[in-house]
């Protein structure tokens, strides 16, 4: 398999990342709503979990795919995470109750810089057996950062306790009991979400397939490739109505 270069742009690409930021604001907006401002009610929490599940994992594979177009993958994922970092900064500073580390757009880009060097591997590799494997291990390992290996939440090993005694193996997967986010995606499991990103695109490749990324969903494939800029803008009004209501 070789790196692909579109001449033209996949839309439905766009359009699938517009959708994913649209949910993203609005589960954003359901807890500032529901939770902080009780105003009644919830949404079942398996519900919650689902959705937050489909949000992350929708940008980490359209992420994955588009790293077979980039033409600066190592500047897009210093980038990435130059801004994770911001956002660090900033929830800490502001409202520590709500701080991010380790949030998607630092996972992003550390899977950026990882996968970027690891594809002349990865390409050698059945896209269809990568793609499989890479689920797999995602369910098998879904649990690693609450101490566990098994089948999602289903637990079946116990990982030792030493693995989660410092907070500099939270970014890995392997949080201590202290450590606390708001947002937080670490390389374990969710490295091979992105993996399987990366592959899906050589399945579609192979099977001539790319006909249907050309779909366009007007209005959402505009969201869709200005989602950065959103994801970016819509943080302050976020912390700014965690921050008001912390301190009425």
């Amino acid at each position: 398999m070789q790196t692909v270069h579109a001449k033209q742009r996949y839309s439905l690409i766009d359009s699938v990342r517009g959708f994913a930021i649209i949910n993203m604001v609005l589960f954003h907006l359901y807890f500032d709503v529901a939770e902080l401002f009780r105003l009644g009610f919830t949404i079942n929490d398996t519900v919650i979990d689902v959705w937050q599940l489909f949000i992350c994992t929708a940008f980490m594979i359209i992420s994955g795919i588009s790293l077979n177009f980039s033409h600066h993958a190592l500047r897009n994922g210093i980038v990435l995470n130059l801004l994770g970092f911001l956002i660090t900064a900033v929830t800490t500073l502001a409202v520590p109750s709500a701080q991010i580390h380790f949030g998607i757009l630092n996972f992003l880009g550390c899977a950026i810089l990882i996968i970027q060097p690891l594809r002349v591997y990865i390409d050698k590799i059945s896209p269809e057996i990568a793609a499989a494997a890479s689920a797999l291990l995602f369910i098998i390992l879904y649990g690693v950062p609450n101490g566990y290996i098994g089948l999602m939440q289903l637990r079946i090993f116990q990982l030792p306790d030493f693995l989660y005694q410092t907070d500099f193996l939270a970014y890995l997967g392997f949080p201590s009991k202290y450590f606390f986010s708001a947002d937080y995606f670490p390389i374990i499991p969710f490295i091979f979400v992105f993996i399987f990103g990366y592959c899906l695109y050589h399945i579609i490749e192979n099977r001539n397939l790319q006909k249907y990324l050309y779909l366009k969903i007007p209005f959402i494939d505009f969201i869709g490739r200005h989602s950065l800029v959103i994801y970016m803008a819509h943080q302050p009004i976020h912390l700014r109505e965690r921050f008001f209501f912390l301190h009425i």
